[in-house]
């Protein structure tokens, strides 16, 4: 990098970032964002190059979900930011950490209509709705306060993408008169108010039947096991939750709170504590029946005081961090007075025998995948298996089960999502993608091959969009669309440089997985309903 004269905004900006501990970019260089890239030679901070831009959208989510850190992306003005306004709207959904630094056009031609390259009515106004903000930067002065408030929302509040443009005038600006801060401004999150977490403990504390529910947002509490156990709580995990407690714990409930074994437990509760969960309607009322219900008195732990108000209204409501409020309840606890929550937990538990033989067989294929690849992280598109596991899969750790089926829901998400999650973990990591889905980023398995991203994916086949197709047979709609012609996934695995298997015999995969996860090479397992019905019949 340049010292002293010569310093542009853009390489000023690069500075910023490296000082923030950012240390990967996910981006396509366009005429544009060239300036952008002026100073990442020698800043130790990675590019990666996805083939499409909601494809770096997908990576920058996937790597922050794994990481804990923002994934920031460089993007050009105009296409660049429509394409990558829907993986914006995931993470948004999601509450995940996502920086996107575009460009737009200069001063004077934003805006304008006389049709300068790129140019869009009003860039900001288009991302505004799938950002927590969107910021201008009208001079060089502005991008370091930008900076800092795009990381206090990372840091100090719910999590959501951030949305920086710059000028292409600006980028080249010099900024040798700017000095980097000493020190990143951080910021650290709420804690909780006294009075309410003293409140809060003792209905907790005077509680028969209490339940926790946990969201997305309670993955750090490493102290949850210990309040559960204090408090002989059973812990309904959400699908982002999962792993909170392991799949052995007596008072973890991985089944989805959509079923009515699980609806049961919570509406017989006489205290619920709600912990960084959104209330979200595909975790809570995912067949919109309308069945879920808290009828006891209501404890509430988030982040953001106007979800507070969402879906369902506390009785006490603590804006705070989810982690620090856990472990102050967990020192204010009294142990002792066994509340059968193990029994409960169980009698709910037992609703995943309920489910039909096909989810249920493709549970059995996610927990081989789980027992035969410690640590392995999983990243879902919208397929059966996906699906499956959101209604019960029981996790090994916390933070290692994601998917896009929760919220905004879009399809293409895995596999550029799992390119993100391997690079930030460094560890196994099994994409969960149908036909149809994969057909959506399928471009992005040369980008992992580029990046030295060893994903694994399990590839279900069933020549089509099989989940719609079943709803519309259900609403004896006719099945238009739906059936695919689906070119040879495997043969395009190939010539990508990835390792491919076909697996028929549910007694091979062990193997398979073992080999895959062994291998420097993206592999992708290929299956087909032979071997989910082996699965099924093995139940």
């Amino acid at each position: 990098m340049t010292d002293g004269t010569g310093l542009t905004a853009g390489m000023y900006l690069t500075r910023l970032l490296a000082l923030y501990g950012v240390d990967t970019v996910f981006g396509i260089p366009g005429v544009h964002t060239v300036e952008l890239y002026r100073g990442l030679p020698g800043s130790g901070i990675r590019h990666v190059t996805p083939r499409h831009e909601q494809g770096a959208g997908f990576m920058a989510d996937g790597y922050a979900r794994v990481s804990g850190r923002p994934g920031v992306c460089f993007i050009i003005s105009g296409p660049g930011m429509t394409n990558i306004a829907t993986a914006m709207g995931q993470a948004y959904g999601d509450s995940i950490p996502m920086l996107v630094i575009s460009a737009v056009n200069s001063h004077g031609r934003m805006g304008s209509g006389e049709g300068w390259l790129h140019e869009l009515p009003n860039q900001q106004a288009l991302i505004s709705g799938v950002s927590a903000f969107s910021r201008t930067i009208h001079t060089v002065e502005e991008l370091a306060p930008a900076l800092a408030q795009a990381f206090a929302v990372f840091d100090g509040g719910r999590p959501r993408p951030v949305h920086l443009e710059i000028p292409i005038n600006i980028m080249t600006a010099p900024a040798d008169h700017l000095p980097l801060p000493k020190a990143p401004m951080r910021i650290a999150r709420a804690a909780p108010d006294a009075a309410a977490l003293a409140d809060a403990a003792g209905l907790l504390n005077a509680a028969e039947a209490p339940v926790i529910l946990a969201g997305g947002g309670a993955r750090n509490v490493i102290s949850l096991p210990a309040l559960a156990e204090a408090l002989d709580a059973p812990v309904v995990m959400t699908a982002n939750a999962r792993g909170l407690l392991p799949p052995d714990h007596p008072l973890g409930v991985s089944l989805t709170a959509s079923q009515p074994e699980t609806r049961a437990l919570i509406a017989n509760a006489d205290v619920v504590l709600a912990l960084g969960t959104e209330m979200g309607r595909t975790d809570y009322d995912m067949y919109e029946d309308g069945g879920f219900r808290i009828n006891g008195r209501m404890i509430r732990v988030d982040l953001d005081p106007v979800q507070m108000a969402r879906s369902a209204a506390p009785e006490i409501g603590i804006v705070a961090d989810a982690a620090t409020t856990a472990a102050a309840l967990l020192d204010l606890a009294k142990p002792g007075q066994q509340k059968d929550g193990a029994a409960r937990a169980m009698a709910a538990s037992a609703g995943r025998m309920t489910l039909d033989q096909a989810m249920r067989g493709d549970l059995a294929m996610l927990d081989m995948i789980r027992d035969t690849l410690p640590g392995v992280t999983f990243m879902g598109d919208s397929s059966q298996a996906v699906y499956a596991g959101n209604l019960a899969f029981a996790s090994a750790k916390p933070g290692h089960y994601h998917s896009s089926t929760t919220g905004f829901g879009t399809l293409g998400y895995g596999l550029p999502a799992g390119i993100g999650a391997r690079l930030a973990s460094g560890g196994p990591v099994a994409v969960l993608a149908g036909d149809g889905g994969f057909q959506f980023s399928s471009p992005e398995m040369a980008s992992a091959v580029e990046a030295e991203a060893p994903v694994i994916v399990m590839l279900y086949d069933n020549s089509g969009y099989g989940e719609i197709k079943s709803y519309m047979v259900a609403k004896q709609i006719g099945t238009v669309g739906v059936d695919l012609y689906t070119p040879d996934l495997k043969a395009q695995a190939e010539a990508s440089g990835w390792a491919v298997a076909h697996v028929a015999d549910l007694s091979e995969l062990p193997g398979v997985l073992t080999q895959a996860a062994a291998d420097s090479r993206p592999t992708m397992i290929y299956y087909t309903d032979t071997l989910r019905q082996a699965f099924q019949a093995g139940l």
